[in-house]
C-alpha cells in the first residue's frame, strides 16, 4: 500500500521528490493533520525527522497554509516552466539602479533619474517584473550583499509610503521569502515563519515555481543540478502574479538569472 501511494505521489508531482502525505489523503483537511515523510526505501525516517509541521500564516488552514521544505527534485523537472522575466523601471524606488537590461537591480545610495510614476514605490525598496504571472512558471534569481526579498504580488499592492500595505509579504496581496546568510524567513500578511537551513544546502541562488491554477508557490534553494525546497505556500490565487524584489541594503543586487 505505501508503495503504490508513493507512486502516484511521484506522477502527480512531476518530480522526483520526497513528499508528504496527509493522514487524511487531503493537503487541507481538518486542523492537526500531520503529514509524515515517507522515506525511498518505503519506510518512515524517525520521529523527529518525520513529522512535517503544516501551519497556515493567516491562522486558517483552508486559506493561506504553509510547506516547509527539504525536499529535493531534479532541476530538469520545472526547467520546461521557464519563463523570461524582465524588471520594471517604472515600478523602481529611485535608489534602486537597473542594468543588465533590466535584469539587475542594485540598491545604490544616489536616486536614480526616473520620471514620476503611479506605479512606482516611493519609500519601500522593491521593484516588480513586467509580467503578471498565471498557469505554471518558474524562475530563478541569484541575490548578493546582505540580502533580498524575493517576491510575488497582485498587481494592486500600495506604492505610496511606507505601511504594511506597500511592503512585500506584509499585507494579503503578497507573498515573500527574505534570504539572507543567516537562512530564509517566509513572509505573508504580515506573519512570517522563520526557516532554518543547512549550511551544505543553502544557495545564493533561488528558483521559484508558481503552479498558479494548483494555488502553489515553492521556493527552492538551487544547486547545480538540484532544488532543495525551502517553503511553500498554498492559496486561492485570483488575479496574475507579478515577480518583485525588496533590496534594503546599500550595495545588495538581484539578478534574474537564465534557467539552464
Amino acid at each position: 500500500m505505501i508503495i503504490s501511494c508513493l507512486y502516484i505521489f511521484f506522477l502527480n508531482a512531476g518530480c522526483l521528490c520526497l513528499g508528504t502525505m496527509s493522514l487524511s489523503g487531503g493537503r487541507e483537511e481538518e486542523e492537526g493533520a500531520t503529514d509524515f515523510m515517507i522515506s525511498l526505501s518505503g519506510g518512515r525516517a524517525d520521529e523527529e525527522e518525520a513529522t512535517t509541521s503544516k501551519m497556515s500564516l493567516s491562522g486558517e488552514r483552508d486559506t493561506d497554509s504553509v510547506d516547509h521544505g527539504g525536499e529535493c527534485c531534479s532541476k530538469s523537472d520545472l526547467k520546461k516552466y521557464a519563463s523570461d522575466l524582465t524588471l520594471d523601471p517604472n515600478t523602481a524606488f529611485r535608489e534602486l539602479c537597473l542594468s543588465e537590461q533590466n535584469r539587475k537591480v542594485t540598491k545604490v545610495r544616489d536616486k536614480q533619474p526616473y520620471a514620476d510614476h503611479p506605479e512606482r514605490f516611493d519609500f519601500c525598496r522593491q521593484v516588480l517584473c513586467r509580467e503578471g504571472l498565471t498557469g505554471c512558471c518558474y524562475w530563478e534569481v541569484e541575490w548578493s550583499g546582505e540580502g533580498a526579498d524575493i517576491a510575488v504580488t497582485y498587481k494592486g499592492i500600495n506604492r505610496i509610503g511606507d505601511g504594511d500595505d506597500c511592503d512585500l509579504g506584509f499585507n494579503i496581496k503578497s507573498w515573500s521569502v527574505h534570504c539572507s546568510d543567516d537562512g530564509y524567513n517566509a513572509w505573508h500578511n504580515d506573519e512570517s515563519i522563520a526557516i532554518p537551513v543547512h549550511s551544505s544546502s543553502h544557495s545564493n541562488r533561488v528558483g521559484v515555481y508558481l503552479d498558479w491554477p494548483a494555488g502553489t508557490l515553492s521556493f527552492y534553494s538551487v544547486s547545480s543540478d538540484a532544488l532543495i525546497r525551502v517553503h511553500t505556500f498554498h492559496s486561492t490565487f485570483t488575479e496574475p502574479l507579478y515577480p518583485g524584489f525588496g533590496i534594503w541594503a546599500t550595495g545588495s543586487s538581484v539578478t534574474l538569472c537564465q534557467v539552464e
